[in-house]
């Protein structure tokens, strides 16, 4: 594990640069069921084609190289291939006895790409990667059944903690709980990271990324981005950002809000754009950087990279653009009672003890 006070420390003097899109550079190798599968799984009884955390074990030059790729084009920070290793995403693929090593080694091959470059004027960091899974626990799957619900809080719980443990004991210097639609399993799973504290275990800092789903400034679940931080800022994290879903071009109005009220770092990585009729991405690496060299000029960001359709170029162009601008400035924390519905109340007395609901 780096030693963690580093990055704050190289944070407080540039903004750092977070990898792309996994899944479409593996989507760029084409692999078929059979690689996917491997000797190891080639009897598995289930179709395991689009499980993009089996290829860690079934393919791992492949991860190890795509880590490779993004660390040269600029990456500080390289994220794990473990969106969905948790045993409730798993289990479409009759997968959840795989929970634990797909996290371990993801972890392994991140660290031995990244201290490959590191050097001592510039680390490297590896953020264990956890995906929302892909369940919802404040929505109901059935329209006829409004409170009926396909997973637990405790479910949850269960499935974060165990993918959490084994990143943290893998040696994960951050933890990524992202691409955050439902604020309520991302409380399951702050709830069971600090609960593996409990227990002993060395939490490394959280960096938490939510997700606006479509135009309407609001996660699926409601919620605007200040009441999302409301949300999550009894956690204390390392950052809050957004991810996924929006292009940069229409992301930036929520990232300035959440620079705005976020008395931690600010992180955003969009996708390259909005998808096509394909579901393909048509921002080139320059528009993207372009965008985010924008955010970086206007003080709203500590850290950026690239979501879905962002290639070692993007990284390579945002990395560039950034350069050499000043990192947003962290605001004192504030000193009023803020509470998170799906909108932020705020009380506009001074000197009242700070809360979240």
């Amino acid at each position: 594990m780096t030693n963690t006070n580093d990055i704050a420390a190289a944070n407080a003097d540039r903004i750092l640069v977070l990898d792309g899109a996994m899944g479409t550079m593996i989507q760029q190798e084409k692999p078929d069921e059979a690689a996917y599968r491997g000797a190891r799984f080639k009897d598995h009884p289930s179709d395991v084609g689009g499980n993009n955390e089996l290829l860690t074990l079934t393919q791992p030059d492949m991860i190890r190289k795509i880590h490779e790729d993004f660390l040269h084009a600029g990456a500080d920070i390289l994220c794990t291939n473990t969106f969905g290793a948790n045993a409730i995403s798993q289990a479409d693929y009759d997968m959840t006895d795989l929970v634990v090593e797909m996290n371990t080694e993801a972890v392994r091959l991140a660290r031995e790409a990244a201290d490959a470059v590191a050097t001592p004027d510039r680390p490297r960091w590896v953020a264990g990667g956890i995906g929302p899974t892909n369940q919802t626990a404040s929505i109901s799957p059935d329209v006829n059944d409004p409170g009926f619900r396909a997973v637990t809080f405790d479910d949850l719980a269960r499935a974060y903690g165990e993918a959490a443990r084994a990143l943290i004991e893998a040696g994960a210097d951050l933890l990524l709980i992202e691409t955050i639609f439902d604020t309520l399993n991302a409380k399951a799973a702050l709830f069971a990271i600090d609960s593996l504290s409990d227990e002993g275990l060395t939490i490394p800092p959280l960096m938490i990324s939510g997700t606006i789903t479509d135009r309407s400034g609001r996660t699926l679940t409601g919620q605007t981005p200040e009441a999302f931080w409301v949300s999550m800022s009894h956690a204390r994290p390392y950052s809050i950002g957004l991810n996924c879903a929006l292009g940069a071009g229409e992301m930036r109005q929520h990232v300035r809000t959440l620079s705005e009220v976020a008395d931690t770092r600010v992180s955003a990585y969009p996708n390259a754009g909005l998808p096509n009729e394909m579901g393909g991405y048509d921002e080139t690496p320059e528009e993207t950087a372009e965008h985010l060299e924008e955010w970086a000029s206007s003080g709203l960001v500590n850290i950026v990279g690239g979501c879905c359709g962002t290639t070692p170029e993007h990284i390579r162009a945002i990395a560039e653009a950034v350069a050499g601008k000043a990192p947003r400035k962290i605001p004192q924390k504030v000193k009023r009672m803020r509470l998170s519905g799906l909108e932020m109340f705020e009380t506009q007395g001074a000197n009242v003890k700070e809360g979240a609901a």
